[in-house]
């Protein structure tokens, strides 16, 4: 039309505009054909004779079959009958049917949480394998979020998800943020609550907990995860920046527990950098934090055996043999023992943990029964505990070259004095390298030549020998009225 407009003919204008000369002139007099809705096949329906009588009804009963499921089951049921180059036929149709005739879907309304309103929490896992001095270390990642500002923290666990876990990260993340929000939720933590066929119920320390804090607990519905989305969404953002972070450190290893949650502390600090300003309106509409923090341990008390240990939720442990029969208290953390006689505190344990739901495993530190061990040394060679008793493959390698060296009431007593002389001299490591390094091993006077010091001599002190009657007036009492005399 552009071109009959600047004055060519409709032969040019027909090429020009690479159509044909009658349908430029269709154009030219408004008369476009409409083109026509077809309301028949072209071809023969190859699931006509199943469809009404067969997919149908398996819709009907389960609406998430796939077409490769629904395929599968006609080449089941009519061997040959439905080629593999159907499938992708079958997978339109199954997706037409569910646009036009399938069952309502769930819909995702999107919230707008005001400022102070919500804070959040889940545990999550890594996805990089992270090792600690070259030991995997198998832990969960706590994370508190704020449904506003999207202010975040994130803190260590060693364990399962349990009361103490939650609670000590969330009560380190709201004393971080100097303020409380108006509720806290969770999905179906049973840390907060005891979830059975018919209801839900607050665990009593959770609720307690959030008594404290005057927050109102929340929990989204059993099993729709999109409901604690704020949450969920920042796992998966953390997750991202830990990998990306490694990839730059070059090493997944770390040196310690607290070198590792410094690199964790720096990622979140680089995340929550992004939402300053929000958090800083959002601080203005929290609740002030309580004066002192609730408790985020829980408590038993136990008995010391005789074989100086205490037995804590499936791991046994040892303890110094002092406390032997006494009942002590045990403040029980996500990492740690807290023992106390009455209200004094005597040690602290690290917590551990066994690999499997119905194992067990055993914390025993030779220190605390060594000089016990070093009265009764062939107590070692067939003791419960011996293996756990040496505390490192340095020392397991010793023993069983002094099993080989020496006869088997000599390889005890050996090797209860390595382990007296490296807790009495605080020299465990170079000890066992040294001895490794020495073929055969030192005979054990020349050890206690090395370490055994002699007491210097001590001066002759004068003693005065009594007389028999001096005895005879102790016994009668007469020398009480002969001492009074002098005094």
């Amino acid at each position: 039309m552009k071109n009959r407009q600047r004055g060519f003919s409709q032969e040019t204008s027909s090429a020009k505009a690479g159509i044909s000369i009658r349908s430029g002139r269709r154009i030219e007099k408004n008369q476009r054909g409409r083109k026509k809705r077809r309301h028949w096949r072209t071809r023969q329906d190859p699931f006509g004779a199943v469809w009404e009588t067969e997919i149908i009804p398996l819709f009907a009963r389960e609406p998430e079959l796939t077409g490769t499921t629904l395929w599968e089951y006609l080449d089941d049921h009519y061997p040959g009958q439905y080629s593999e180059k159907l499938l992708r036929t079958l997978q339109r149709r199954v997706k037409h049917w569910r646009a036009v005739k399938g069952p309502e879907k769930a819909v995702i309304f999107c919230q707008s949480v005001p400022a102070g309103q919500q804070g959040l929490s889940d545990f999550t896992r890594p996805r990089t394998t992270i090792t600690i001095a070259g030991k995997p270390f198998d832990h969960l990642l706590y994370q508190f979020r704020l449904a506003y500002s999207h202010w975040r923290d994130v803190h260590v666990i060693q364990g399962g998800e349990s009361y103490s876990a939650l609670a000590d990260g969330l009560q380190n993340a709201l004393h971080k943020l100097g303020g409380v929000p108006a509720e806290h939720r969770t999905d179906s933590l049973s840390a907060a609550y005891i979830n059975t066929t018919q209801k839900r119920e607050l665990t009593q320390a959770y609720e307690a907990l959030c008594q404290h804090y005057d927050m109102k607990p929340t929990v989204n519905n059993l099993g729709v995860s999109h409901e604690n989305g704020a949450i969920e969404n920042a796992h998966g953002s953390l997750k991202h920046r830990i990998e990306q972070a490694i990839k730059v450190r070059g090493s997944a290893d770390f040196q310690n527990l607290e070198v590792y949650r410094r690199f964790l502390d720096q990622i979140v600090d680089k995340l929550n950098k992004r939402c300053q300003g929000r958090l800083a309106e959002e601080q203005l509409h929290l609740k002030p934090l309580p004066h002192y923090r609730f408790m985020d341990f829980s408590e038993l008390t136990v008995k010391v055996t005789t074989s100086s240990t205490i037995s804590v939720k499936r791991g046994l442990y040892s303890v110094p043999s002092r406390l032997i029969g006494e009942n002590i208290r045990v403040h029980l953390y996500h990492d740690r023992l807290e023992c106390f006689v009455s209200q004094t505190p005597v040690i602290t344990l690290s917590r551990v943990y066994p690999k499997t739901p119905e194992g067990r495993v055993r914390r025993i530190d030779y220190r605390h029964v060594i000089h016990a061990l070093a009265a009764k040394p062939q107590a070692f060679r067939f003791s419960q505990l011996r293996d756990d008793l040496l505390p490192t493959p340095q020392y397991h390698q010793l023993w069983q070259r002094a099993e080989q060296q020496f006869d088997p009431q000599q390889a005890c007593k050996w090797m209860v004095s390595v382990l007296r002389f490296a807790y009495d001299h605080d020299c465990e490591s170079p000890l066992a390298a040294e001895l490794l390094q020495q073929n055969p091993l030192p005979e054990l006077k020349a050890l206690q030549k090395r370490f055994i010091r002699r007491h210097a001599t001590q001066p002759d002190i004068p003693a005065k020998q009594h007389t028999i009657d001096a005895y005879d007036q102790l016994l009668s009492g007469s020398w009480i009225t002969q001492e009074m005399a002098y005094v």
